[in-house]
């Protein structure tokens, strides 16, 4: 900014209204040659202020990295119960988010499954590192169309309800066709139900944001399962493709599917879902996922409804 001249001396009263204007009109002129004198010497000696761009690279074409702030400079909200991929970010640091949903399986050949509250408190300790601490129950049938659960579940018809732990990272930021990514490791162990065997599940998502806002996300994640006596790994690979609606609304579509190896009857299980969310604040996330199997192994139909809040 300009610097203001220094406040004249008072007018003696005695002068006449020709002697006040001449000064009035002279103290005009001192600004407005000290603004363009002083504006022209700052800029040669202070460089030219020059804004990042909202996209990296040479072309949008090339699928560079959006902005993921907001203007007010905090991360937007990424949950990871909005689509079974999870999200290749976290918290950020000492932000908290707190997710929960509900889901309901119609499974093709047996009861059909309940999950609730798919509860996930996740906690930022660093701006790329977050612990993680969740609860869930489940009923009925078994399946699960939810990321944070996938893996380690005992596939026979049983109620039961378990306890998650584990901790996120980020990997990579996004810097040309470098992706951002994320890895998970997470832990789980029944506190009710027939089981008490304890498992793990470790994961890797990676994915692009693009200068017109569209994402292109896929995850892939290998977990311990166990059938009875039978142990056995389990595979989830899963890719989303989100699309904007103006600032608030946001739509997906997406294909997961999980499967095993090392068990005598292998788990094929292939879904293909549509979803989206409302953000009703920039802290408060409202969501709705439903889909149908893509054989006849998975359900014929799921929906999952859920919320995330930031704190």
């Amino acid at each position: 900014m300009p610097i203001l001249p220094q406040r004249s001396e008072a007018v003696p009263q005695r002068a006449g209204h020709g002697g006040i204007i001449g000064r009035i009109a002279g103290c005009l002129v001192a600004v407005v040659v000290g603004a363009a004198g002083g504006g022209e010497a700052r800029a040669q000696r202070e460089p030219a202020i020059q804004r990042e761009p909202a996209v990296q690279g040479e072309s949008a074409a090339q699928g560079e990295l959006a902005s993921q702030e907001e203007p007010g400079g905090r991360r937007e909200l990424e949950t990871d119960r909005d689509s079974f991929t999870f999200a290749p970010t976290t918290t950020g640091a000492h932000t908290s988010i707190l997710e929960a949903s509900y889901s309901f399986i119609d499974n093709q050949g047996g009861p059909a499954a309940h999950s609730f509250p798919e509860l996930l408190l996740r906690r930022g300790v660093g701006e790329k590192v977050e612990l993680r601490l969740g609860f869930n129950y489940e009923a009925g049938g078994p399946g699960t169309v939810t990321g944070s659960e996938v893996g380690g579940e005992d596939i026979e018809t049983e109620d039961e309800s378990r306890i998650l732990y584990g901790a996120k990272v980020e990997t990579s930021e996004q810097q040309g066709w470098l992706p951002r990514s994320a890895a998970v490791l997470q832990g789980y162990t029944p506190v009710s139900g027939p089981s008490n065997q304890s498992t793990l599940v470790a994961g890797e998502s990676f994915g692009w944001r693009f200068a017109n806002g569209w994402e292109w996300t896929s995850a892939m994640r290998y977990g311990t399962g166990f059938e009875k006596r039978d142990s056995f790994s389990q595979w989830a690979p899963s890719s989303v493709v989100k699309v904007p609606i103006g600032e608030r609304w946001n739509v997906h579509a997406e294909y997961f599917g999980i499967f095993s190896t090392g068990k005598e009857i292998p788990i094929n299980f292939q879904c293909a879902s549509l979803g989206g969310h409302v953000l009703a604040t920039e802290n408060l996330e409202i969501g709705l996922r439903f889909g149908w199997g893509l054989n006849e192994t998975s359900p014929a139909f799921f929906t999952n409804l859920g919320v995330g809040w930031r704190h």
